[in-house]
């Protein structure tokens, strides 16, 4: 059994009232992450025909569509009543409340006006982007357990770890595993399959499926939100969220074996 370190949310005080986040730092190494794979990828993988000018495009389009399709998506589909009846709420970004599918909309949003700047098909856009983005996905979770947020369930036993900030029982590190699944192990296995080209889709239909089976799997360790619970099926809204992922994707691979999208 562990104790949770209750880690300070601040990295560096600046000032009495200002200060650098653990969670801000952590969307910064995503997106150097980003730009650091990305350069190696357009030196080891001609086949998808970007430059440097294109990594950086699609890096700014990426993070708006990261941070406003996350802040909105939050209010759609996590505290759409509280959103509704006070609607400026939704620009405190600073408060917290951040979606993950929301964001990932988001980006295909901006992903499509990147598009138009810059004419590569959509898809392979997207071909391109999908194991870029694990790495920032793995060091977000670090960011939430520093803050000691979304934590897990009762593990029902002497295994687990306290977050004193909420009881005393056991609970599943569940950041701790999103950043092994969705972090790590996600990252290595479509860095290992995007060695070598593929048919237009396949690589984003694997991000697809992945990440759904993965944030599906661990919800099931997660503590759902105390103003949603569980929903349909005893399933939390993250689950019902990354089922049309999961259904997406292997549709897709499908079709790109097929060669559908060429």
């Amino acid at each position: 059994m562990f104790t949770h370190p209750q880690f300070d949310p601040v990295a560096i005080h600046i000032t009495e009232k200002f200060g650098i986040h653990w969670y801000g730092l952590m969307y910064l190494t995503g997106f150097l992450a980003f730009l650091l794979l990305g350069r190696h990828q357009i030196k080891s993988k001609p086949w998808f025909n970007w430059n440097y000018q294109m990594l950086d495009d699609a890096l700014f389009y990426g993070a708006l569509g990261v941070i406003l399709g996350g802040r909105l998506g939050y209010a759609l589909f996590y505290q759409f009543s509280h959103f509704i009846a006070q609607p400026l709420e939704i620009v405190k970004v600073w408060q917290g409340g951040m979606s993950f599918h929301g964001g990932f909309l988001g980006v295909l949003v901006a992903m499509y006006f990147f598009h138009k700047k810059h004419p590569h098909p959509w898809l392979t856009i997207m071909d391109f982007i999908a194991p870029l983005v694990p790495i920032g996905l793995g060091a977000g979770r670090i960011g939430n357990f520093i803050n000691g947020e979304l934590w897990g369930r009762p593990t029902n036993s002497e295994y687990g770890m306290i977050f004193p900030q909420v009881d005393l029982i056991p609970r599943h590190p569940s950041q701790l595993y999103e950043f092994a699944l969705e972090g790590l192990l996600m990252f290595s296995i479509l860095w290992w399959f995007s060695r070598k080209q593929r048919s237009v889709g396949s690589i984003s239909a694997l991000f697809l499926i992945l990440y759904g089976t993965f944030r599906f799997t661990v919800e099931f360790t997660r503590q759902p939100d105390d103003f949603l619970g569980l929903l349909e099926l005893g399933l939390s809204m993250g689950q019902w969220l990354s089922l049309p992922m999961i259904v997406a994707g292997i549709w897709m691979y499908w079709a790109a074996q097929k060669k559908l999208f060429n």
